[in-house]
């Protein structure tokens, strides 16, 4: 009994001491956790028996420490770890669960949000608030609130995240915000396209007429522009900058218009007495000389198979350069001069204007008008139908109407109506994007390009002193050149260049 008391009172003395020993070793530890979890009692708690079987003295305890430190985070300042959460039911959840869920939830809202914008609502992509679990404390050790715990997303105000994706070229996002409509997401703007305002060629073109009712300057597909100076017809190519005299009418003649075939093979000239010349360019050999107008042919315009000329002396003639008669039929509708024709696109359509004010819709078969449209009040010259959309034909007046008007041929119905502020010369349309361009003269002689159908100004050109009468247009569709009665050919680039290479579809209204 005696010795059984003893190692009683021995146990309890060491305890005592083991635990003074801890609150005096000044560790910082939880509140869950004592002293003793860190000892290791190297010493025995008993001292051997000696060989007379007495027992000796207890000897004091030695504590030693583990080479494991486990800090205190009681102090430290976390805002929210919610990564420790436990299930509701008191149990841990398996390894990786919760962040698959989590990670779906936060890709589905983030998505969700990216595309449907605040409609969406604000999301979290942690789990739902628990009221069991372990939260983080603050220095003051009170739990925080779940909503501030760390990793998980804050639903920050829309202005801000709309000023970080736009000021960022970094950005996580592929998708912008665009500020002005809220809740819409939109692709990055495109930069506007820069148009020169100076020509980037002059030439010289001395005798180019200053008359509004001439056609003098066109632009072949093989990249060859025809010059009407005086009585001469010049070619000037344009991939090597060569000059070419074609012809020489005489003193008693004149060149009043010319016109490229479309495979860019023939070239019709229009002369002052009234006649038509055909002239095979690879040769510099006139192979046919047609009559029919009494006066003046001041405009020409081809189809794949005819040719239409227009004169003073009102009348239109279709021409088949392929038969022996000089014309197979005759147009009348015009009360004055035509100066104006031109083939629609699909060759099923001939418009004409003159300086009766009228614009007229003609089919490669009939004599007579299918349309006429009367709302311009000066002479149409301008005329030209776009390759995007069928049946849709611009038209511009001169002086008196400053107009460029818009018709759509299918319906015989007048679209729309811009002032442009001046006489309307030549038009023409890109055949790369749904853009025109406008020659004016009086009173600024300036070169305008329109976006359409907006009728946005997206340059204004100027350089010519007199009106700018002439305008054609480049095979690539990039390059425009514009005539005047300065004398000058000046040559820009206005368009871009063609997306593809093959025809595209027209839009039928």
């Amino acid at each position: 009994m005696e010795t059984v008391m003893v190692m009683e009172e021995s146990l309890e003395n060491g305890g005592q001491a083991q635990e003074r020993s801890g609150r005096r070793s000044g560790l910082n530890l939880p509140g869950s956790m004592s002293a003793e979890r860190l000892k290791v009692d190297t010493s025995s708690r008993f001292s051997r028996m000696g060989n007379a079987g007495g027992l000796s003295t207890p000897s004091p305890p030695r504590s030693t420490y583990s080479d494991r430190f486990i800090p205190s985070r009681s102090s430290s300042n976390f805002t929210g770890i919610g990564w420790l959460e436990k299930s509701p039911s008191g149990t841990s959840p398996a390894p990786g669960t919760d962040a698959r869920e989590d990670g779906s939830a936060a890709y589905t809202m983030l998505l969700r949000s990216e595309l449907l914008g605040s409609d969406a609502g604000h999301f979290s992509p942690s789990a739902p608030e628990k009221s069991n679990g372990l939260l983080a404390r603050d220095q003051t050790g009170s739990p925080l609130s779940p909503a501030k715990n760390l990793f998980r997303f804050k639903s920050d105000p829309r202005s801000s995240a709309v000023a970080l994706w736009s000021e960022s070229p970094y950005s996580a996002s592929p998708i912008n915000y665009d500020a002005a409509v809220p809740g819409m997401a939109s692709s990055p703007r495109a930069a506007a396209r820069k148009i020169s305002r100076s020509p980037y060629k002059v030439l010289d073109a001395p005798a180019l007429q200053d008359d509004f009712y001439l056609n003098l300057v066109d632009w072949s597909s093989h990249n060859i522009l025809a010059v009407g100076l005086g009585t001469c017809v010049y070619l000037w190519n344009a991939s090597t900058s060569k000059v070419t005299k074609l012809c020489d009418l005489g003193p008693g003649d004149g060149v009043c218009s010319v016109g490229w075939s479309q495979r860019g093979t023939y070239l019709a000239i229009g002369t002052n007495v009234g006649d038509v010349q055909i002239w095979d360019v690879t040769r510099c050999k006139r192979v046919r000389l047609m009559g029919g107008h009494r006066t003046r042919v001041g405009t020409l315009a081809w189809n794949s198979q005819m040719l239409s000329s227009g004169s003073r002396d009102r009348k239109i003639l279709q021409r088949d350069i392929r038969v022996q008669e000089d014309f197979v039929s005759k147009l009348v509708g015009h009360k004055s001069e035509v100066c104006g024709l031109k083939w629609s696109y699909d060759d099923r359509e001939l418009a004409s204007g003159g300086n009766d004010n009228q614009l007229l819709v003609w089919n490669q078969f009939s004599t007579q008008p299918l349309s006429k449209f009367s709302e311009h009040t000066a002479a149409v010259k301008a005329i030209a139908w776009s390759p995007h959309q069928h049946g849709l034909l611009a038209s511009g007046g001169g002086t008196a109407d400053r107009c460029i008007r818009f018709w759509n041929t299918s319906t015989n119905s007048h679209l729309n109506c811009v002032d442009t502020g001046s006489q309307v010369c030549s038009l023409v349309w890109s055949k790369n994007v749904n853009e025109l361009v406008s020659t004016h003269g009086y009173s600024q002689n300036q070169v305008i390009v329109w976006r359409y159908p907006a009728m946005a100004k997206l340059a204004t050109l100027t350089g010519h002193s007199y009106r700018v009468l002439y305008l054609a247009m480049s095979p690539d569709g990039q390059t425009i050149v514009t005539g005047a009665g300065d004398e000058t050919l000046r040559f820009w680039n206005v368009f871009p260049s063609p997306k593809s290479q093959g025809r595209s579809e027209w839009n039928h209204c």
